[in-house]
């Protein structure tokens, strides 16, 4: 699918959380229902990310948001904080779209590689993105970077269900 990109605005930031409202609602068909009933990233948050030129934004014919993705730069990688797609929009390739721009941005800011966090056994998760190249890091390949997310998902109750980190070194 061809997808228009660009980088996320402020007038973005209520349509990037209703994106993130409607897609974490399928955790709930899976069991997950405190990751469905999670909040969407704060407007100061968003604004954070958008200031600093880490948002990112796949848009419809009028412009309007129909997936976002969040990065961060965390020891010399981009590390995908969140790529979300609306429901209404999967299946068409709009994920792999924003990570295959969040690839080029990184490479040309000269970083090393792409990093995430994920759960293991959802389809659209870890199998997802090791279909786009990423491989899952045994807990002793983890930089201290890793460490401190996957320890903040620990604080915040994720780990009740299996969560790994992963690369996609260049």
């Amino acid at each position: 699918m061809c997808s228009v990109i660009r980088g996320a605005r402020r007038g973005d930031i209520v349509a990037v959380q209703a994106i993130e409202r409607r897609a974490g609602r399928v955790f709930s068909t899976v069991g997950m229902d405190a990751v469905a009933n999670d909040n969407p990233p704060s407007a100061v948050e968003l604004t954070r990310y958008i200031e600093g030129g880490r948002a990112w934004v796949a848009v419809d014919a009028e412009d309007r948001p129909t997936a976002y993705v969040l990065v961060d730069r965390l020891e010399g990688a981009a590390h995908i904080a969140q790529v979300t797609v609306d429901p209404d929009s999967a299946r068409r390739g709009l994920g792999a779209t924003l990570i295959e721009h969040v690839d080029r941005w990184a490479r040309a800011a000269g970083l090393d590689g792409l990093t995430l966090t994920t759960f293991t056994s959802l389809p659209w998760n870890a199998p997802y993105y090791a279909r786009l190249g990423f491989r899952q890091l045994a807990p002793d390949e983890l930089t201290e970077g890793l460490r401190v997310v996957r320890e903040r998902e620990y604080a915040l109750g994720l780990d009740r269900w299996p969560r790994t980190a992963m690369s996609r070194p260049f």
